[in-house]
């Protein structure tokens, strides 16, 4: 599920784009200023930040700057209602990857946001960051984050979490995760899985124990990222 962080002070504008993007598949998380947008992206790293440059405390544009010089590899759009020349080229050149002025059309941003997602995808531009909620996974370090709470994982590990954090709230077939992982291996049994679920269960249980996302077994099915509370889970 891909994240996006919607960056807006306007309420109606960012429930809209909340709403949207929701009903289109993303995860969605919210801030309406500054210092909000740097906190929400340092605790959970989107993919893709959509941002509105005049904020209540200071610029979009401390956002993007922020951002880009701290290494976030992902995908920025301005949104803006400044809409001269140069404000479009301020933007760019800080690093963002588009500039939609409003007022805009849904469709047309959806559009565009997927495409900045697709071209990034297929440049082969490494995978660094993945994020489910308030989860995220550094594949560089291997450190999974939720909130201040922190967990290392080998590498087979982060590539099994890696797999159902993409699927968040949805089962995946043990099959599918043993033929993605371990299948050109040989001389293993599906039972691997099975093993390396409960080593990251155990990496994950300071996480679950706050309230954090929890793998459940989803009875023929197979194994499932629950970021549901704890209280509603299977």
């Amino acid at each position: 599920m891909t994240s996006v962080l919607i960056v807006e002070d306007d309420g109606d504008i960012r429930a809209m784009l909340a709403r949207g993007l929701s009903a289109e598949g993303f995860s969605v998380n919210l801030a309406g200023g500054v210092d909000e947008a740097l906190a929400a992206a340092r605790e959970r790293v989107p993919e893709a930040v959509l941002l509105d440059i005049m904020l209540p405390d200071g610029s979009g544009h401390d956002v993007c700057r922020s951002l880009r010089e701290g290494g976030y590899p992902g995908t920025i759009l301005f949104l803006s209602a400044k809409d001269e020349v140069g404000d479009r080229v301020d933007g760019l050149a800080l690093g963002a990857d588009d500039y939609i002025v409003k007022p805009f059309s849904f469709d047309e941003l959806l559009a565009r946001l997927r495409t900045h997602l697709q071209r990034r995808r297929a440049a082969g531009e490494p995978r660094t960051l993945v994020a489910a909620g308030r989860l995220s996974l550094d594949f560089a370090t291997r450190q999974v984050r939720f909130g201040e709470t922190t967990a290392r994982l080998t590498q087979r590990e982060a590539e099994l979490l890696g797999i159902l954090m993409e699927q968040a709230n949805r089962p995946v077939n043990r099959g599918d995760i043993f033929d993605r992982l371990w299948a050109s291996q040989g001389g293993l049994s599906l039972n691997v899985v099975d093993v390396y679920v409960g080593y990251l269960r155990t990496k994950l249980g300071d996480i679950a124990r706050l309230g954090g996302p929890a793998i459940v077994t989803v009875r023929g099915k197979g194994f499932m990222l629950d970021l549901r509370e704890p209280g509603f889970r299977h």
